[in-house]
């Protein structure tokens, strides 16, 4: 019984991507997207309803159908990155990382999302927004430092993400940029040994939500994510933060028909 329910679900995947797969959306330039500064970057976390594993697999199929016409659709303008959390995390079963050159292209997808058929079975969990901006403090360090921060960062295959949203005090931002800086030098000094096997980007929240940061992680080496955040939690400038995580958010990447895959079944 279960090995038809996987052949079915597998023939439906091959069937939207049939459906959705046609050459009328042109994608957004997501290199760019994920690379320059000046662009929006949110996650939004959602539960499923409490009765979704109750309905048919047809009925499945249709709402998840409606999920990837809308995502499909939005990534004419926007980049958009899917996580399961199931499993991993009780605030939310799946995450949306979507980058978007203006916040309103963000806005509209997730307003079409849960006007969706699948809208209905997706419960809000939380919704972070940030910005990508050029390094304040790394133009100021040691050369060997830059260098070493300019070495590939690869995530490993099967990967974990990781989001931790960030506020400092008041302390902090009372404190000269010269200070500011010098502990930042000795966070990046810190992180440095898991650079390699632990990929990063830092998002500013700053006026943009209750936070000042979100930082984003993917690795296939938790244990090495573990050991980084250890080694930040000792540097002085740790004891300026306010808020570290609640929630952090724990998943799996995933490819949009992978995802659908895991919810239908």
């Amino acid at each position: 019984m279960i090995q038809r329910r996987v052949i079915v679900v597998l023939a439906f995947v091959g069937l939207l991507t049939g459906v959705w797969g046609s050459p009328a959306h042109t994608a957004a330039d997501r290199d760019k997207l994920l690379s320059e500064p000046g662009v929006y970057g949110t996650f939004a976390a959602f539960g499923l309803a409490e009765d979704w594993a109750k309905q048919d697999l047809p009925t499945r199929i249709a709402h998840l159908t409606a999920m990837k016409g809308v995502v499909e659709q939005h990534r004419e303008k926007i980049a958009i990155d899917l996580y399961l959390l199931r499993g991993l995390s009780d605030h939310a079963d799946i995450l949306f990382r979507i980058h978007a050159a203006e916040l309103r292209d963000t806005q509209k997808f997730l307003v079409d999302l849960q006007n969706s058929l699948m809208g209905r079975n997706l419960k809000g969990a939380g919704i972070m927004n940030g910005m990508a901006k050029k390094a304040n403090y790394v133009p100021g360090f040691p050369d060997q430092v830059k260098a070493d921060l300019k070495a590939a960062s690869e995530h490993g295959p099967n990967p974990y993400a990781i989001v931790i949203p960030i506020r400092k005090n008041a302390e902090w931002w009372a404190l000269d940029q010269e200070k500011r800086a010098a502990m930042m030098k000795e966070h990046t000094e810190a992180a440095l040994p898991y650079h390699k096997t632990v990929k990063r980007k830092l998002y500013h929240s700053s006026g943009l939500d209750d936070l000042d940061f979100i930082t984003y992680f993917e690795t296939s080496k938790l244990e090495d994510f573990h050991s980084l955040i250890l080694s930040l939690e000792r540097v002085k400038e740790f004891q300026y933060t306010r808020r570290f995580g609640h929630p952090t958010l724990l998943g799996t990447m995933k490819s949009l028909d992978e995802l659908i895959e895991t919810l239908a079944q």
